[in-house]
């Protein structure tokens, strides 16, 4: 697949079996996010690999955090079970880091470029990676689990396996009202 191809045909696979990413794998596709756009190269992203067993840790965070929110006994049963979608998963975290010229916002960019950046590495190695968030990447409780401060944002969390099906490729988006040439 050319650079052309995988930018203008990428779309999330939102069914993932084993096998998950080979340790190449993932680590081509770590290199590709430390690509990210990085003002004064604070890398202000933060990966967190769940593998294996290691999932079903992040799954009792899940749960832990449906139940502290109140849901019902089936809801935190269900989040228990989220991460095993996929063979692996990986939690995108933006730590901010104070900085005169590097705005927060800007950091919270770079750390989503960076998780693209990731999908992008899956797709192009024939893996398929679906970028999810929902409320868990917005609980304060989540984060504390992760390590994660206050300041710091999960921006995603990236699921990514083996496509349980030819990755769906959606139809061009129609572009217009959202391109203007300065007059």
């Amino acid at each position: 697949m050319d650079a052309l191809e995988l930018l203008t045909t990428r779309s999330s696979m939102p069914r993932l079996i084993e096998p998950g990413p080979t340790n190449e794998q993932l680590e081509l596709m770590l290199k590709a996010a430390a690509r990210a756009p990085d003002h004064m190269a604070l890398m202000p992203y933060h990966f967190i690999i769940f593998s294996d067993e290691k999932r079903q840790q992040l799954g009792q965070i899940f749960q832990r955090a449906a139940v502290a929110q109140g849901q019902a006994e089936a809801q935190c049963v269900q989040a228990s079970q989220l991460p095993l979608r996929a063979p692996m998963v990986i939690t995108v975290a933006m730590k901010y880091q104070q900085h005169d010229k590097v705005p927060r916002d800007e950091q919270l960019a770079s750390a989503a470029c960076a998780t693209l950046l990731l999908q992008q590495a899956a797709f192009s190695q024939g893996l398929g990676a679906i970028w999810r968030t929902g409320w868990y990447a917005e609980s304060g409780l989540v984060k504390t689990e992760l390590g994660l401060s206050e300041d710091d944002v999960i921006v995603g969390f990236l699921y990514v396996g083996t496509p349980a099906v030819p990755t769906p490729i959606k139809p061009n988006k129609e572009l217009t009202g959202k391109v203007q040439f300065w007059q």
